[in-house]
């Protein structure tokens, strides 16, 4: 395994990427196909550390499903409740992956007698989970704290049954999105009110599209508060092809727009669920040339200069923009970001350190970030804190007329494992 990865600096950027299927959409679809009634088969599912967490739960509750690694075919045969826990399992390990153990933490305390602890890596331990847990209990749940109080590892027994719960959205919308996946199987209404205001509410729009395929209702009171009815059913949707992962494109659309050439991504499009999506009017607000089809994007290079926006309805993508901002006219203010700090690293603080690296001036607010280019760009080793989006946002540095250096290239297979064999094969030397 190697610990580092030195980019050489590449002279032009153009080409063609079809994208792994979307983290997003994945893990949702793989927890609502496992509760449904029927065989659902699901194409180009995202094959990387957080789908294979899940999956392995899936195993663990006693889920049945065929996958096909090199196809990207999961074939799950949807059990519904109650879940056939075995005996012998004491605790599931989910590693990094928070759109596994916050959905299952939901899940398993519908339960009865169920007596599982749900447990990751280190930085798991310091991601937060209070907010759902205590909306759990709201409802009747029996969660209990083995280590630090709000903070994974967790012991659940059971006990939620629905009821009117509240629950705080200002930190992670994965908190909202488990409550409402698991709410129809409830054995009384639910309904859910939203106490401050909700951060990326995009993400919660790809629950609620997913749920209604699948057949389940529900009232949304304009994300303030959703009554959903007990004792749905979830039902197979036959077949499902996930799409592209729109976060994963930034990075492409990004690389053709600092030194394009024109770059496609291919497997997401006008018609996407994925809030990401939205990183193209960012990217072209900046001054790059988009164009948007029903299942592709194109973006081509132009001049581009700084921008100061809310990202908070893609926070994820919002990191692409920061290295975009290198090479922009002007400073650049990306707002309302908090939540970068509870993801897989403290993105903020990370940000600030590696983009000193590399000569930016920067200043660091508690929810935002600016960035002023420095007249030339540092050579740097970047520490990429083994977040995925570190390591994929500053491989942008190679368009920079240097090399640079990434640490632990590894930690993209946590989302997409082939990152820089598809980046190599858009770059030109």
């Amino acid at each position: 395994m190697n610990k580092s990865l030195n980019m050489k600096p590449v002279n032009y950027i153009n080409g063609e990427v079809f994208l792994p299927g979307s983290k997003s959409i994945s893990n949702r679809i793989l927890l609502m196909a496992s509760i449904a009634q029927g065989i659902t088969k699901i194409y180009n599912l995202l094959y990387s550390d957080d789908t294979k967490y899940m999956l392995n739960a899936l195993k663990i509750l006693g889920i049945k499903y065929f996958y096909n690694e090199k196809k990207l075919i999961c074939i799950v045969h949807g059990y519904g409740l109650p879940l056939n826990i075995s005996n012998n399992i004491r605790s599931i390990y989910l590693g990094n992956a928070g759109t596994a153990i916050r959905p299952l933490t939901a899940l398993l305390s519908l339960i009865k007698d169920c007596n599982l602890i749900l447990t990751g890596d280190s930085r798991m331990q310091e991601r937060p989970i209070g907010h759902l847990v205590s909306a759990l209990k709201e409802g009747g749940a029996n969660i209990t704290y083995n280590k630090k109080k709000f903070y994974p590892p967790i012991s659940i027994k059971g006990g939620f049954i629905g009821g009117e719960i509240s629950i705080d959205g200002s930190i992670s919308s994965q908190f909202l999105s488990s409550l409402l996946m698991i709410a129809p199987l409830c054995k009384i209404d639910t309904v859910i009110k939203l106490k401050n205001n909700l951060v990326s509410k995009p993400y919660i729009d790809i629950t609620l599209n997913l749920m209604k395929q699948f057949g389940i209702l529900f009232i949304n009171k304009n994300y303030k508060e959703f009554y959903i009815p007990s004792k749905q059913i979830y039902k197979s949707l036959g077949k499902y092809i996930v799409e592209g992962d729109s976060s994963s494109a930034s990075y492409f659309l990004a690389a053709a727009a600092i030194k394009g050439g024109t770059v496609k991504v291919k497997g997401v499009g006008k018609n996407s669920i994925q809030g990401d999506v939205n990183f193209i009017h960012v990217l072209k607000k900046m001054g790059a040339i988009i164009h948007l089809g029903n299942n592709y994007i194109s973006c081509t290079r132009n001049v581009l200069n700084s921008i100061d926006m809310d990202l908070n309805h893609i926070p994820d993508a919002a990191m692409t923009i920061a290295i975009v901002a290198l090479f922009a006219n002007g400073t650049t203010t990306i707002r309302n970001i908090y939540n970068w700090r509870v993801k897989e690293t403290d993105r903020i603080k990370a940000m600030v350190i590696e983009l000193r690296k590399v000569g930016a001036k920067v200043i660091e607010g508690y929810d935002y970030i600016s960035i002023t280019p420095p007249l030339k760009i540092k050579y740097a080793i970047i520490d990429t804190y083994n977040d995925h989006r570190m390591a994929m946002s500053f491989s942008l540095l190679s368009l920079s007329d240097l090399s640079v250096t990434i640490l632990n290239p590894q930690c993209t297979s946590k989302t997409f494992p082939n990152y820089f064999k598809e980046y190599l094969n858009i770059s030109h030397f």
